[in-house]
């Protein structure tokens, strides 16, 4: 990559990402103090391993990984059918366990960056073969469809409802860029108020069920279904502005947060370093958020744009759902807060899609959008 390429490229994102991580960290040393510690250092491990493959993703045309993503669409598909058939942990068949319980790897996790590249690459070859509005044809819209559901399906299995909402929100992000006809919005609007409530009295588990119910009455069950949101808000509102301090916060040091190095990592920032740290992680989300859109806007190739959306769409879910389900404003589902709760398998993948986000940025001339 030469120095002119170097130049172009949105070194705010992982600037932005890695103040995210030292926040994560402190409020990680505090979470897991009481642990030893175990937590925090295999964090520390793990954005360094994932730093390192930002860098190597970041030398590695953006072409070249569109152009093999039938391939890795496979690879993801297969590590997907067989991730099933793994000891379920916490009730969900999601994680590889390497070694002697020495660390696990979620395949959902790194198969986003394949099923983003493998929809764009579609997408891009229906609409440079035959035309932009190509993908408003029912037969072509069908196979992108399907490419999307297979492995959708095969997470809601696991089950992990939390992650196939991130597929989603960046599939629908990239079919809304590609220009999808106004009138399939409408319908899939219309198919979504239908299925819902189908889905809710016929097809979901009691687990699911419990989790709704607990999102829109979480004070009908404060020792049960309800404790956990209700000890996160109470930290959230313990906090204040300036926090209560590290090592100090009641619910996190107490045991009444749980689990607080992963799920509720933002409650134990909110608790102990106060709405000033908390609203600067929300802040910083948002601004990687924002120039992953601008890397989509500012590339002329069409695959290139899919895939930067497609990413910001990952980040803009996690984002959202993490701290909302924190708050109690959207259901609990267990997606991590990306670069701030503990897990290396969401810390990798992030910076891999970061070093995607670096390649794309590096080679932009005039934007697709801005034709």
């Amino acid at each position: 990559m030469n120095i002119r390429r170097l130049r172009k490229i949105e070194w705010l994102i992982p600037l932005f990402a890695l103040i995210l991580c030292a926040i994560g960290l402190v409020a990680l040393f505090s979470a897991s103090y009481d642990s030893g510690l175990e937590e925090f250092k295999k964090q520390v491990v793990w954005i360094s391993v994932s730093v390192i493959l930002m860098l190597i993703v970041m030398l590695i045309d953006y072409k070249f990984l569109v152009k093999i993503s039938p391939i890795l669409y496979g690879i993801s598909i297969i590590a997907l059918i067989a991730v099933l058939f793994t000891e379920p942990i916490s009730g969900a068949s999601s994680w590889f366990t390497i070694g002697d319980d020495l660390f696990s790897l979620q395949p959902a996790e790194f198969a986003k960056i394949c099923i983003i590249l493998f929809i764009s690459y579609i997408i891009s070859l229906i609409q440079i073969q035959k035309g932009r509005n190509e993908i408003n044809k029912i037969t072509k819209l069908l196979l992108i469809l399907l490419a999307i559901a297979v492995p959708i399906g095969l997470i809601v299995l696991e089950p992990d409802y939390g992650t196939a909402a991130a597929y989603i929100t960046a599939f629908l992000l990239i079919i809304f860029v590609a220009g999808i006809d106004k009138k399939y919005i409408f319908l899939a609007i219309a198919l979504v108020a239908i299925i819902l409530p189908l889905l809710y009295f016929f097809v979901l588990p009691d687990h699911a069920k419990t989790r709704i119910d607990t999102y829109l009455h979480p004070e009908s069950d404060p020792r049960g279904a309800g404790y956990n949101i209700l000890q996160s808000k109470l930290a959230i509102g313990s906090g204040q502005i300036t926090g209560m301090g590290i090592l100090e916060g009641n619910q996190t040091q107490l045991g009444y947060l749980y689990p607080k190095t992963t799920d509720f990592i933002f409650a134990v920032i909110s608790e102990e370093m106060g709405f000033i740290v908390a609203g600067a992680v929300i802040l910083l989300n948002v601004m990687i958020i924002i120039k992953a859109i601008q890397v989509a806007k500012g590339i002329k190739d069409q695959a290139g744009a899919y895939v930067a959306i497609g990413i910001a769409g990952i980040f803009l879910f996690h984002t959202l759902e993490n701290i909302g389900m924190t708050m109690g404003l959207l259901p609990i589902t267990g997606v991590p807060l990306l670069f701030v709760s503990y897990g290396g398998s969401s810390m990798m993948t992030s910076f891999i899609a970061i070093g995607i986000l670096l390649n794309i940025s590096s080679q932009r001339k005039s934007g697709l959008f801005n034709k």
